[in-house]
């Protein structure tokens, strides 16, 4: 069985195919895509075959799609334009005869009013619309997301956030991506939608003692409203635009979209997900390492 998997010069989707080599899959039946091959050069050494793919020029997509059974549409980096990209790729693998489509949404994404969730609805009724068989992963918050958080915290003492006391049942993103080369190998999945969620959610109460255990020294989280978070970003140097955005993801939170977690993502995968001061600690570790 040949399996693509799109964006793997991105974090996730490089980490998706460490977890099918893993599992056994073999080098050869694997093929790597990016709009900018150069990217992936590590991969082609690993023999894999490597292929542009640029969600926003179809003729990239059905070239890259020839002679493939298998899909992992990973969701683009720009919310609120990724969902025509997306449907060139569902387009093309219907086109191509996929037989398995996998694609990487968000929590709660067809029911929950998340500022993430308009592109991945859209793009989960394509996939819906098409008839391609598909399987369709709502990814919960990845650890990783805290990164900047973390970074700050370490000079300031302080993690600022508009969440309340609303909670996240975050994963590492290894753990998600262990899940997609899952049922990308694995038969029986098909048709499935997935929520995927780390063991145990947490309230930012708790991120901020798991920062200070990391970081080695105290760290508060800051309970903001929304409009003192928005001045915030916006003195930080963000414009109005993206610092409502950010708020928006706050207010769901605070919600409660992202707090639920129901073992699935741990059976998926067969251990249990990634804990928070883990994540943390090698959110940490990259931050740390010197520049190349």
């Amino acid at each position: 069985m040949t399996i693509l998997v799109t964006a793997t010069s991105g974090r996730l989707g490089s980490l998706v195919v460490d977890a099918l080599l893993e599992r056994g899959a073999p080098p050869a039946d694997l093929v790597a895509t990016a709009r900018d091959t150069a990217k992936i050069e590590q991969l082609a050494a690993r023999g894999i075959r490597t292929v542009e793919l640029d969600y926003d020029r179809p003729e990239t997509i059905a070239a890259a799609l020839d002679g493939v059974d298998a899909v992992l549409l990973i969701s683009g980096s720009e919310p609120g334009s990724r969902a025509a990209g997306h449907r060139n790729v569902i387009d093309a693998a219907k086109a191509a005869g996929v037989a398995k489509l996998v694609y990487t949404s968000v929590s709660k994404a067809t029911t929950a009013d998340l500022a993430l969730a308009p592109d991945h609805k859209a793009t989960e009724e394509a996939i819906a619309a098409s008839g391609v068989p598909a399987v369709i992963l709502r990814n919960n918050w990845y650890i990783e997301n805290y990164a900047a958080d973390v970074s700050r915290a370490a000079s300031t003492g302080i993690i600022a956030a508009s969440v309340g006391d609303g909670r996240v049942a975050g994963a590492g993103r290894a753990d998600f991506a262990a899940a997609a080369a899952a049922v990308l190998l694995d038969d029986g999945h098909l048709g499935q939608v997935y929520e995927l969620d780390g063991d145990a959610a947490f309230g930012y109460d708790e991120l901020a003692a798991a920062a200070s255990v990391v970081l080695g020294r105290e760290v508060a989280y800051q309970r903001l409203t929304t409009d003192e978070h928005m001045a915030a970003l916006e003195g930080a140097g963000l414009d109005a635009g993206i610092a409502g955005f950010v708020a928006a993801l706050d207010d769901g939170i605070r919600r409660g979209v992202l707090g639920d977690t129901d073992g699935t993502l741990s059976r998926l995968i067969g251990r249990p997900t990634t804990s928070l001061v883990d994540g943390l600690r090698a959110v940490v570790e990259v931050e740390e390492q010197p520049a190349a």
